[in-house]
């Protein structure tokens, strides 16, 4: 054979994704699509209330009524010992309630489970649990997370003494990493030539709303116990299930099939997950449960809840000189599986693309009477970019500085990389300038400017804002040394396999479980591109632990830059090994083999072999080198050296109608740098849907408790979601300093969107309104809560108003503009 084959060029082609091809067609498998023959269903009975004593349960009418096999207490079930897993302990010092899998005598939270109902079908399992009659005494509900940490603060766990969870410090004078920032503020407080910024920032909470809701079906009838989860984390499921009921971990099976979305909401290990487990082992028959979309909302974990106090020191020229991040995070009424993690996650990203010389970061996770929180698309860099891009807009209006310049002037420029920031990591790469000045030109920033001055002077109602957002993050979790430094309960590494079949084709096996983020098709492209074989001949397997038994799963844009790296230290063992055997076949010496576009030639001659010609030898073995056994299969696991470190500029032109409060978003212009890039139709879409996201809390999205704590808006009809026509068409692009951390050079780009966007969109609010004298509008920055900021800034008495405060168009069929005071009509 000769070696004419044309080079198989994956690597940044845009190819549509291949499994789009039977999720849009119908041919899927969610879990809720899984029924084994004799499957019993689950229906957990809530609790109303955020607080109380359970006096009494009365099962009777529940259990007479139609196809119910049984009703089923924690004290029923014997599992009163049993506490859900946590494994991101912050310090040694932490207090954390144990979390039942179903309230015992008190429950914390509304919509916390107490009962479940088995029935032979879904509907009867439903009517039932509307017969189970419980009794509860309220107790005072825990909701502002400041009152509970008072001294008089009604204490959530009274066994704990305490609603502060826990508090974690990084402190860059102890750390060596840079100076004192209590020096710092005492400095710039005692000096003319400094400035001190302290600003309150509120990070409201959110509900991650994925498409599907969660489900869980088990089935205890073969020899392994069979799992089927709507989870991101199959194999984390695996082996919490393990050590939580003390199932063998060999016993079980654990299956993520098709899955509708996550956005960290399904990285976690739930209650309902081990019900199933335990009543499928008591009755010897699969048991399966699927949320209603109510119940997700209410009972599967939030994301974000913090209030951040921020003090920023400068120089009157404008360099930075300090940065103290104080941070009150909600846990909710325990603590989620990875959820004190999360803000901590945020403490290395306040410094974002900064340098500054004293830092200091302090978390106080505080429990309150609300559903759990734990990570939401970002988990923790989105607050924290949100914190430092929004004071330095306040720093550049303090010093009278355009805002981009001033951001400029502090960055790290492209020369200083690698560069070890202020919070203790190295940045390998970037070019903040190069993604900076083409955001600039894209969006028309001068001409904006221009625009926006002139609309001023004419004293326009509707003024014009400009949002700037610059930001870095880390991700790619993460180097398992640095997870151990921070008590993280696991690695951050990835396995894959890959298997050279006889025909020549490719199994390709990564324990990355995907949940919507395109892995069949860019997996499949980076193995075709390293073995040379051609895309529609490989097959990609994820989401089980029987089929890739070892995986860390998909969370925090780790995916391409674990995941795939996994894969590329596989195909190279592949390329190894069939290297011998094509020197054995081609009857030359081993070094004079070269591999180039899936074909093994002898150096300085068309003599060759194609990749799945030796992959039929091997099969066969009939010819083959002694010594070596008769496979090309190859295992891997790769554990980063680094976190990668995408970046990017955001731009964002706002109008507001000063008379009605009507926010619309007109331009949206972002320039991103994530490394190289696999597909970039799957990275401008990954892009989107974060920006959908990030722009979303910014103007939309808000879980409301009332002051009973119930959940005011736990539905769609009443928590806003933006559709497409609520959103501009968005002008991306992307430039790349390659990652120096991995061999393919990229960075991730799953959270970019989210990350980047929220401060962008507030701080063009805020830039629209500031010279009318606002200076804030909390989150969501609603047409309701716009007004009524331009309001009080004229001085202008409002009154409340029975209006929807959850979207940027919401009040004005109840504001009329000739009645300004807001008077109920």
């Amino acid at each position: 054979m000769t070696a004419t084959a044309e080079p198989t060029v994956e690597f940044g082609k845009a190819r549509p994704r291949k499994e789009d091809a039977r999720l849009i067609t119908g041919r899927t498998r969610f879990t809720d699509s899984i029924t084994p023959q004799g499957t019993l269903h689950m229906h957990v009975v809530r609790s109303p209330l955020a607080h109380a004593t359970i006096t009494g349960i009365d099962k009777s009418a529940a259990e007479a009524a139609p196809g119910v096999i049984g009703v089923y207490t924690l004290a029923d079930l014997g599992a009163e010992a049993v506490g859900l897993p946590h494994v991101w302990p912050l310090t040694p010092n932490e207090k954390a309630p144990q979390r039942p899998l179903l309230a015992g005598s008190t429950v914390h939270f509304a919509g916390e489970g107490v009962a479940v109902v088995l029935a032979r079908t879904a509907a009867e399992a439903r009517d039932a649990a509307d017969l189970v009659e419980i009794d509860y005494e309220p107790l005072e509900p825990v909701l502002d997370m400041e009152a509970a940490i008072a001294d008089d603060a009604t204490v959530l766990h009274p066994e704990l003494g305490t609603n502060v969870s826990d508090t974690w410090v990084f402190d860059s004078g102890s750390a060596g990493t840079g100076g004192s920032v209590d020096e710092a503020i005492a400095a710039a407080e005692a000096d003319p030539d400094s400035v001190v910024i302290r600003r309150r920032f509120r990070q409201q909470r959110l509900i991650p709303a994925f498409m599907e809701p969660r489900s869980v079906v088990v089935d205890p009838t073969g020899e392994q116990i069979l799992m089927y989860s709507a989870t991101q984390v199959p194999h984390v499921l695996r082996t919490m299930t393990s050590v939580t009921l003390g199932v063998p971990e060999q016993k079980l099976r654990v299956i993520a099939p098709d899955v509708g979305g996550g956005f960290g909401g399904k990285l976690s290990v739930i209650p309902e997950e081990m019900l199933c487990v335990l009543l499928a082992q008591k009755l010897g028959k699969p048991v399966k449960w699927s949320e209603t979309r109510s119940e997700s909302m209410l009972a599967a974990h939030h994301g974000r809840d913090q209030i951040q106090d921020l003090t920023l020191t400068a120089k009157k020229d404008g360099t930075v000189t300090g940065l103290d991040v104080r941070l009150l995070a909600d846990m909710g009424a325990y603590l989620e599986l990875v959820g004190p993690g999360v803000p901590v996650l945020g403490a290395f990203m306040f410094n974002a693309i900064y340098k500054i010389p004293a830092y200091k970061f302090t978390c106080t996770t505080v429990l309150t009477t609300k559903t759990l929180t734990g990570a939401y698309r970002g988990a923790g860099r989105p607050e924290a970019t949100f914190g430092i891009e929004r004071v330095m807009d306040e720093l550049a209006v303090e010093l009278g500085r355009d805002p981009m310049e001033l951001r400029e002037q502090n960055w790290i420029k492209h020369e200083e990389f690698p560069f070890t920031t202020v919070a203790g990591l190295t940045y390998d790469s970037g070019n903040y300038e190069q993604a900076t000045q083409q955001a600039m030109e894209l969006f028309d920033y001068a001409g904006l400017r221009r625009e926006q001055e002139e609309r001023r002077r004419s004293g326009d109602p509707v003024q014009l804002g400009i949002g700037i957002s610059t930001f870095t993050e880390m991700c790619g979790l993460a180097p398992s040394r640095v997870l151990g430094a921070l008590s993280y309960g696991a690695g951050g590494w990835e396995a894959a396999s890959i298997r050279m079949l006889a025909t020549g084709k490719v199994e390709v096996v990564t324990g990355a479980s995907a949940h919507g983020q395109g892995h069949e098709t860019a997996f499949g492209q980076i193995v075709a591109e390293q073995l040379g074989v051609p895309f529609d001949d490989i097959e990609v397997l994820h989401g089980d632990t029987q089929v890739a038994p070892k995986g860390m799963d998909t969370y925090g844009s780790r995916s391409l830059v674990v995941g795939g790296i996994a894969l590329v230290k596989a195909s190279e063992k592949v390329i190894a090994k069939a290297r011998k055997i094509a020197a054995h076949l081609l009857e030359a010496s081993e070094d004079d083999i070269e591999f180039a576009n899936g074909q093994f030639t002898v150096r300085g001659t068309d003599k060759g072999k194609a990749i799945q010609e030796i992959a039929f030898a091997t099969f066969a073995a009939h010819d083959y080198p002694e010594g070596i056994e008769p496979s090309l299969d190859a295992d891997a696991v790769y554990d980063p050296d680094n976190f990668s470190f995408p970046h990017g500029t955001h731009l964002a032109a706002i109008e507001i109608d000063t008379e009605t409060g009507h926010v619309d978003l007109r331009k949206y212009v972002c320039v991103d740098d994530i490394g190289n890039v696999v597909n970039p139709l799957i990275a401008e879409g990954q892009v989107h849907g974060g920006l959908a996201q990030g722009i979303s809390q910014a103007l939309f999205e808000e879980a409301n408790y009332d002051d009973q704590g119930t959940l005011v808006n736990g539905t769609f009809v009443d928590y806003t979601l933006p559709s497409a026509a609520d959103l501009p068409s968005f002008d991306t692009r992307v430039v790349s300093t390659p990652s120096t951390t991995n061999p393919l050079g990229v960075k991730g780009v799953g959270e970019a969107g989210t990350i980047a966007s929220t401060p962008a969109i507030v701080n063009g609010v805020i830039d629209a309104l500031r010279h009318l004298g606002v200076t804030e509008v909390e989150m969501p920055c609603t047409s309701q809560r716009v007004w009524r900021a331009i309001q009080d800034a004229r001085g202008v008495a409002t009154q409340e108003t029975p209006v929807d405060t959850h979207s940027p168009g919401a009040g004005l069929g109840s504001i009329d503009p000739n009645n300004p005071q807001g008077e109920v009509q």
